[in-house]
């Protein structure tokens, strides 16, 4: 009967559980879960982080990407516009040549001398002629530079002495200047004035001996 007892005790031994041990296991569950929970909830962050980062960075190209379409917009459109005013800019340079030679022209005829009336007529011709010419070019937004009695800033080709007026002042136009649209199509050659150089004084001493009439007095 004792054997019997120890047997049923030794099987009660080992039905009950350890209740330290089943605590134990539970802290160890715990932690393992928070554990992960702590894993997921930084690896989210850490998601979120670059996925907005990856906004910004987009947001950057884009609005990059529109000031440079705008530049590109802006450019297009002057450069439209200045090819409108200036696409003929060589065209109008080449005909300024025979519009300077046919003014030339007119102001080298002698206005006092008695022509014929079909002398008079041609060259009333050649003035409509040449006011039709410079109406046309100003339509074009060709301009004559005027340049005499102005403070010298074109091309100069001579000096003029001249004391009437400020050193430096355009006195003689030789070939005029035009502007297009202001922008220098031709630049203008002129004459400017300068101080006339003063002539010294000799001496009174080399005057005499150069004198003849002094040689003349002294061997007397």
């Amino acid at each position: 009967m004792v054997e019997k007892k120890e047997e049923d005790n030794q099987q009660e031994e080992i039905k009950e559980p350890d209740s330290e041990n089943i605590e134990n296991e539970e802290d160890n569950n715990d932690s393992q879960e928070n554990t992960d929970t702590e894993e997921t909830s930084e690896d989210e962050n850490t998601e979120e982080d670059s996925l907005e980062k990856e906004i910004e960075t987009l947001k950057e190209e884009k609005i990059r990407l529109l000031a440079e379409m705008e530049n590109l917009r802006k450019r297009f459109e002057r450069e439209k516009v200045e090819t409108i005013k200036f696409g003929s800019i060589n065209l109008a340079r080449d005909i300024l040549s025979p519009g300077d030679n046919l003014e030339r022209a007119l102001d080298a005829l002698p206005e006092d001398e008695n022509h014929s009336e079909s002398i008079k007529n041609l060259i009333d011709g050649l003035k409509m002629v040449l006011k039709e010419y410079k109406s046309t070019l100003e339509k074009h937004g060709v301009k004559k530079i005027e340049t005499l009695n102005q403070k010298f800033d074109h091309q100069a080709m001579m000096e003029v002495e001249n004391n009437e007026v400020e050193e430096g002042t355009v006195v003689q136009e030789v070939q005029s200047g035009y502007t297009m649209h202001d922008r220098l199509l031709r630049a203008a050659m002129v004459g400017v004035s300068k101080k006339p150089v003063a002539k010294t004084e000799e001496p009174k001493e080399e005057r005499e001996e150069d004198n003849p009439e002094n040689e003349s007095k002294e061997k007397s």
